[in-house]
């Protein structure tokens, strides 16, 4: 197989990765990988995040949140992006912000992440129990590329027992057990460090 035959685009990685991402049904992880090899390819994906309006920012998000994932040092340098986002007011780029500062984690020599913890964990007692869920996620990741904030993060976690969630607007009982449900599982994975 030639070398042209394994890239998933050919030309100019940027307006192809543009093309490739609007496409319906695109391949994230393919994506993904093209950009890890083609690191100036980030640039773009980062525009596309940033854009105003547009649900193609989500398919953005989603290739962003791959990277991070493998090589999240490659999308460290846009840490203010993704710490926005995390508070932003659309919840799907929110949610994946969150994962994607998780991630970056391990490569946060300059402790930035230290830095905004008590914003980062404020979402957790609600009223979204997805936010919520996401956090707790994320917890795990930290914990394990920031052994020193393990006890802070075991504390952050437990509040979701205090907990406030809310479905369509109305307080739920049942989204408050799914909280408690992924604290459980967080704890879990914590609990040998």
């Amino acid at each position: 197989m030639s070398s042209k035959a394994k890239s998933p685009m050919k030309g100019n990685p940027e307006m192809d990765i543009v093309k490739e991402i609007s496409k319906k049904g695109f391949d994230a992880a393919r994506i993904a990988r093209y950009a890890i090899e083609n690191p100036p390819c980030i640039d773009p994906l980062i525009k596309g995040i940033r854009a105003p309006k547009g649900s193609v920012r989500f398919a953005y998000e989603k290739v962003l949140r791959l990277i991070s994932e493998q090589r999240p040092d490659l999308v460290y340098p846009y840490w203010n992006v993704f710490r926005e986002l995390s508070v932003c007011d659309n919840s799907i780029l929110k949610w994946g912000a969150i994962l994607i500062l998780s991630h970056l984690a391990v490569v946060d020599e300059d402790k930035r992440l230290d830095a905004v913890l008590e914003e980062y964990y404020a979402p957790i007692q609600g009223p979204m129990m997805i936010t919520a869920g996401n956090i707790i996620r994320g917890s795990v990741t930290i914990a394990a590329a920031k052994p020193y904030l393990i006890r802070r993060i075991t504390r952050e976690i437990l509040r979701v027992e205090e907990g406030q969630y809310e479905s369509h607007g109305e307080p739920s009982p049942e989204c408050r057990n799914v909280a408690i449900g992924h604290a459980i599982d967080a704890l879990d994975q914590l609990f040998d460090r």
